[in-house]
């Protein structure tokens, strides 16, 4: 028993999950400026968890196919035959209306709907369309992404607010050196399943070069929070150090000839990046 719901576990992407549900808590605490309503928070909690399995079931049907052939995901329940393609189909529905469910009728309408847009951007634009298609499939599949936080704020607030917009572009434009700096250590398998990621398709230079470019802009719009008012001098300061800390990571992948050490140093930081990118955003808005 402890088994099969470990593999229900696997199949709903944990860690995923986890981070699309620290950037919902950090809107949450933003627009309520401290700690929103227990109730609220823990529905909205376990319906975003819901949403974010229901995707990522569905994620791992459609690509059942290149997991069996990667290393890195070779060992997920469909490959294994852990759960087959049907179950894990009623698991995602199930999961996906409660999720709706709970987010309509106990949280508000605008949580829902943008919550249920988030997933069938992300199972439907990325996952069926742009993965399998073009090298820019992470630049605009990332989009999906970036919704937790408008939904962590119209939970609070039944709106949607200029914190959590700008949220919304960090996380939309730390996707493609997060991501791009994992395919350069894992390049092997994504070849080997014929997903166009960039490395396999424009080679390790000009990725890498991509990486420094996008790194560049996700500071630069990370600091103009600040001029723009929608954040503090708290959360200005820290941005400037952590963002100092993600070009030298990301100048230093670039210059390595060989190996991927650096890539996976850029891949590590950039999520303690985000992580406590999302804390000062709470502590200034709270402070």
């Amino acid at each position: 028993m402890l088994a099969r719901v470990n593999d229900y576990y696997e199949l709903s992407k944990p860690r995923i999950i986890m981070l699309l549900l620290i950037t919902t808590a950090a809107a949450m605490v933003m627009a309520a400026r401290g700690l929103p309503p227990l109730g609220l928070f823990a529905l909205t909690m376990s319906a975003g968890a819901l949403a974010a399995a229901s995707a990522g079931a569905l994620n791992c049907v459609y690509d059942a196919d290149i997991d069996a052939v990667m290393k890195r995901t070779s060992g997920r329940p469909i490959p294994r035959g852990r759960i087959s393609v049907r179950d894990a189909c009623i698991f995602a529905l199930l999961t996906g209306i409660g999720s709706f469910a709970l987010f309509y009728f106990l949280v508000n309408p605008l949580a829902a709907w943008l919550s249920l847009a988030g997933n069938v951007y992300y199972v439907v634009i990325y996952t069926m369309w742009l993965k399998r298609l073009t090298p820019l499939n992470i630049v605009i599949g990332g989009a999906a992404g970036s919704v937790p936080p408008l939904v962590g704020w119209a939970a609070v607030t039944h709106a949607i607010g200029a914190p959590a917009l700008g949220l919304f572009a960090l996380i939309f434009l730390w996707t493609p050196p997060h991501f791009w700096s994992l395919a350069l250590a894992v390049e092997t398998d994504y070849d080997k399943a014929n997903v166009p990621m960039l490395p396999n398709v424009s080679g390790r230079e000009r990725t890498k070069r991509e990486i420094v470019y996008y790194s560049i802009i996700l500071v630069v719009a990370s600091l103009l929070l600040y001029p723009l008012h929608v954040m503090g001098a708290l959360y200005f300061g820290a941005a400037a150090v952590l963002g100092g800390i993600f070009l030298i990571d990301a100048w230093k992948t670039w210059r390595e000839r060989e190996g991927v050490l650096d890539a996976r140093r850029l891949f590590r930081f950039s999520l303690v990046y985000l992580a406590l990118m999302c804390a000062f955003m709470v502590i200034d808005r709270i402070v």
